[in-house]
């Protein structure tokens, strides 16, 4: 006897508005669970201490089966891409230009030449170490500028495959750490070297990588330090943007011509800039800069969350100690070039 035929019912098209709202349905259950991750883990350094960032890629990585397949994946992508971007823009709503000038000249000098000298010196260990040259510049620029959030940024501004999203993890996971441990051992290093609260601001701004860590280290010691320390912090902050532009002209020049390219100026360097000159005229009311600053946080925890599902620990575990050794090498170096720019007065102009 023969089988009924079934006849599969056709899919309706999606037309009007439902068409435009396709998206954010695809995207939803990937950011709601990176928000999720976000959420979990800002309650858990809020209460019990630690490094957002780093709980926040430690919960994704547990969660890598979810980037393989499934309903969860396009919005993973969109949250480690679109949101990533956001969150590396409002940074901009956290400096003013009033706040570099303040600064003087001495403390400009060993911040312009910190950046610029640790991140040739990346660029020079890694090729000693047999490493690309890509992670060197990448690991450079985060341990000479803001540590994971520049991370993010300068990765942003380099063409994207798997290899560049596992070194912007490596390097995440790497100036998190690092930036933890010196915002307990630095204070210790500031008393044994009797430095003063001027100087101690200037050397913790200008060797930390984090600024949640300059901030806790540098009021640890003093209120006079704790300002200066973040004020000098800021100046690291702001060659973000001179180094992302630079980065990104190297990279387009590099490899025009294959996949991946970047584009000639990315929007969201636009718009850092964009805030930091409105913020620099005071007319951003204090409320405002405030809840900015909570978004950029909580955009940059939901893309890190988002990198950490995107990544394996095996994947990790074929990287061996070299990047490791890499950015010890690169903290030293800058916290040597800070110490003499200090000792020889240059710091103090």
């Amino acid at each position: 006897m023969s089988q009924p035929t079934t006849h599969a019912k056709p899919e309706t098209p999606v037309t009007g508005w439902r068409r435009h709202l396709e998206p954010a349905r695809e995207r939803m259950p990937g950011v709601l669970i990176c928000i999720t991750i976000a959420l979990a883990t800002t309650f858990i350094a809020d209460h019990y201490g630690g490094p957002t960032l780093l709980y926040a890629l430690l919960f994704g990585m547990t969660l890598h089966f979810l980037s393989e397949q499934g309903p969860c994946l396009v919005g993973v992508e969109f949250a480690a891409r679109t949101i990533l971007r956001l969150g590396v823009a409002l940074l901009g709503v956290r400096i003013t230009l009033e706040q570099v000038a303040e600064l003087g000249i001495g403390p400009v000098v060993t911040v312009v030449a910190g950046v610029v000298l640790t991140i040739l010196a990346g660029s020079v260990l890694a090729r000693l170490l047999g490493l690309k040259n890509d992670l060197g510049l990448l690991t450079g620029g985060s341990v000479a500028i803001c540590g994971a959030s520049a991370a993010l940024a300068l990765s942003a501004a380099m063409p994207r495959n798997e290899i560049a999203e596992r070194n912007t993890i490596l390097t995440v996971v790497g100036v998190t750490t690092l930036s933890t441990a010196a915002m307990v051992l630095y204070p210790l290093l500031v008393g044994a070297l009797g430095l003063t609260d001027t100087q101690a601001g200037i050397f913790l701004g200008g060797t930390i990588h984090d600024v949640a860590q300059v901030v806790g280290a540098g009021y640890m010691i003093s209120d006079e330090t704790g300002d200066i320390s973040t004020f000098v912090k800021l100046l690291r902050v702001a060659m973000l943007v001179p180094a992302v532009m630079v980065f990104m002209l190297l990279f387009r020049r590099a490899r025009g011509g294959e996949g991946g390219k970047v584009p000639m100026f990315p929007s969201f360097l636009v718009a850092f800039v964009v805030l930091v000159l409105i913020n620099s005229l005071g007319v951003i009311p204090q409320v405002m800069v405030e809840g900015m600053t909570d978004l950029s946080r909580w955009c940059l925890v939901t893309a890190i969350a988002a990198l950490g599902i995107k990544t394996s620990f095996q994947k990790l575990a074929v990287v061996g100690w070299k990047p490791v050794i890499l950015m010890v090498a690169e903290t030293v170096f800058l916290l040597g070039l800070v110490l003499v720019c200090l000792y020889t007065g240059i710091a103090e102009w």
